[in-house]
């Protein structure tokens, strides 16, 4: 039997306690041997990222305790941080990137009790670097490979990147003379080498500003000589207008990388000639999906080849499943499961696969595909029902229409409680969540932070906003100079259909977003009346300080795309950015911001907060130390999420006893 009460009301087991508890995933899964290990977050333990191994009985240990937290800075995003081989006799070998001070490590497990992990790199007084990702471990060369990113002065923009071999005896701990570098430093970005199986080639991927790597990569392939060196390089795919996220090789040798020629990002192989050149490519299973995805991390992986010649490949439209794909026929057989979205790193082992992956009702997972069996199985980090799954969101999959007839992607949630309905003839309050892209994607997986607010009666839309990816290029270049339009028109377009259709209260619907949702959100308080209140989450404000050094490196350049060149058309970054417009804000706003944030950082938020003092706009302002682009710990995604849920109870008019309430000041 279900009670009647107010929308927004409902109480709820669903605690910002346990939603901050189940946040985060596993991620950059790699064997060892038999092993399976990958990194997992531990929000209690300051928001750090250890390591976990799953030895081949099942049994699971954490190897890196706190306060070791394996995490890379490269681009900011990230890389993949740690590379680890068996050695016969004497355990694994590990090296891996410390998040404090960015170093490299080595470490051995097994060596014994008091065995801890020894410095493989050096510090610098310049740039809080050298940082390091994508490592390879050459133990008969007595190497690590990988990624060097590395300051050259003061300003974000003063930095060079290039591949690097790194010695494993520690001699480059305090001497920097003592790592190799291997490319010549010419592209401003690179990823990691992937080796072929001789050992004879290596391939990578490079870019340069003003593109983002979704716009176009090149596929650098070179000569791996006798002593060590790259010799050779030259590009063999990709190009300025050509995305290619990722590039490896099969058992034989032949080369595979990910492109959009075509529009979506397909599989492609190439065939080695004899005199060491590669023939042309032909696509392995050409569809209108997308068989990768945005490259916002280094060493992220959508396919691997098995030893056997299948092809383990991530693909679809919207979200992505796992399939094996025959490269011969163009046969591809999807995994079977309750999972329906698969993060963007696999691994394989024999006729093994592993990845990540959730679902409607269920959190991420480990999962295991035997390719000769066909069957799968949870080996890591197991979902498990926090609360009773009738209080987990139920998601609708729908396509809404905007301005100009444009297709505009979305996933509903009602509000859902087993206990309680809302009154007759009240219709529900709906946050419209805008996702942190601009070049991204959510998926239609388990959040609890969802489950937060819809079994407490309050709906939630999450919207894959033109720009997006899994749509195919043209659909994520509709946000290409139109940042701050597209954007905003999409949600709203959402956000009103809901309304007119009778499935929102068209007088109580919320905007909400971090980054560059934080941004979508901001400018649509700016823009349009439709939301009744805000909450901003590390957000871009002021596009003029953030096209001038006032971000990182990776993006400093991306609002040429975005947006449009700052001295071919200064008066758009005025007239679109919500720092300029404080005036146009009539509803209230929840700021919330780290103050470690150097990609968005809290200057922005603070002239925000200047602009709009005593000009009668009610908001709150929550800064967190210690935290950056991205919330980690487990009390600042209580404090915040709690503070959300007050912004709503006040503006939208419900009780909320449960949480804190939020001071708004005018």
């Amino acid at each position: 039997m279900q009670n009647t009460a107010a929308y927004g009301s409902w109480p709820s087991p669903v605690s910002a306690t346990l939603a901050a508890a189940g946040d985060g995933r596993p991620d950059q899964l790699g064997t060892v041997a038999d092993e399976v290990w990958w990194t997992a977050p531990r929000p209690a333990e300051g928001g750090r990222r250890t390591l976990v191994r799953r030895r081949a009985d099942g049994t699971e240990s954490t190897l890196l305790p706190p306060p070791w937290n394996v995490r890379s800075r490269v681009i900011e995003y990230g890389g993949r941080p740690w590379a680890a081989v068996e050695r016969p006799g004497t355990g694994p070998l590990l090296v891996f990137c410390h998040f404090p001070d960015q170093r490299l490590y080595a470490y051995e497990p097994d060596a014994g009790p008091g065995t801890e992990p020894r410095p493989l790199t050096p510090v610098s007084g310049v740039g809080g670097g050298p940082r390091w990702a994508d490592p390879v471990l050459l133990p008969e060369r007595g190497e690590v490979w990988c990624v060097l990113e590395e300051f050259t002065g003061p300003a974000p923009t003063d930095v060079r990147r290039v591949l690097a071999a790194v010695p494993l005896d520690g001699s480059a701990a305090d001497d920097r003379a003592a790592v190799r570098e291997l490319s010549d430093g010419r592209h401003r970005f690179v990823t990691g080498p992937r080796l072929s199986p001789d050992g004879r080639r290596a391939v990578w991927l490079a870019w340069d500003h003003p593109r983002m790597p979704w716009d176009g990569t090149e596929v650098v392939l070179a000569e791996v000589t006798a002593e060590g060196a790259l010799k050779g390089a030259r590009t063999v795919a990709g190009g300025p207008e050509e995305s290619v996220p990722q590039a490896d090789w099969d058992a034989a040798g032949r080369l595979l990388f990910a492109s959009d020629r075509t529009g979506w990002w397909n599989l492609y192989r190439a065939e080695p000639a004899a005199d060491g050149t590669f023939g042309p490519a032909r696509p392995l299973c050409p569809r209108e999906e997308e068989f990768a995805g945005p490259l916002w991390q280094t060493g992220l992986t959508w396919f691997q080849a098995l030893e056997t010649g299948p092809i383990a490949v991530l693909h679809g439209r919207g979200d992505a499943v796992l399939g094996i794909l025959d490269p011969e026929t163009g046969t591809l057989v999807d995994a079977p499961g309750p999972w329906t979205a698969w993060s963007s790193t696999l691994a394989v082992h024999g006729t093994r696969v592993l990845g990540v992956a959730a679902g409607p009702h269920r959190r991420h997972e480990v999962v295991e595909l035997d390719t000769r069996t066909g069957r799968t199985r949870v080996v890591g980090s197991p979902h498990t029902d926090a609360v009773d799954p009738a209080h987990h969101p139920e998601p609708v999959a729908r396509t809404f229409t905007g301005p100009g007839g444009r297709e505009i992607h979305a996933h509903v949630y009602p509000p859902r409680n087993p206990g309680f309905t809302g009154p007759a003839g009240e219709l529900p309050p709906y946050v419209v969540h805008a996702h942190g892209g601009p070049t991204g994607h959510v998926a239609r997986v388990l959040d609890l932070e969802t489950a937060y607010f819809t079994s407490r009666g309050i709906g939630v839309v999450e919207v894959n906003y033109g720009g997006s990816t899994g749509y195919g290029r043209a659909y994520r270049e509709r946000l290409r100079g139109q940042w701050g339009v597209v954007d905003v028109e999409d949600c709203a377009a959402v956000a009103t259909a809901l309304a007119a259709e009778g499935t929102a209260d068209p007088a109580r619907l919320a905007i909400r977003g971090g980054s560059a949702g934080g941004w979508t959100s901001a400018a649509s308080l700016v823009q349009t009346d439709v939301y009744a209140c805000g909450t901003i989450v590390y957000p871009v404000l002021d596009l003029k300080g953030w096209a001038t050094d006032e971000t990182h490196d990776f993006e400093s350049r991306y609002l040429e795309g975005l947006v449009g060149r700052l001295d071919e058309v200064p008066e758009r970054y005025e007239e679109r950015s919500p720092i300029e417009h404080v005036d146009r804000i009539t509803a209230p706003f929840l700021l919330l911001q780290g103050l470690d944030d150097v990609i968005c950082p809290p200057a922005q938020a603070e002239r925000l907060l200047a602009r709009v003092a005593g000009r009668g706009i009610p908001h709150a302002y929550l800064a967190f130390p210690g935290e950056g682009h991205g919330f980690r710990r487990a009390d600042t995604m209580v404090r915040a999420l709690e503070a959300e849920l007050a912004l709503y109870a006040r503006v939208f008019g419900f009780d909320r006893p449960d949480v804190p309430a939020l001071e708004l000041r005018s």
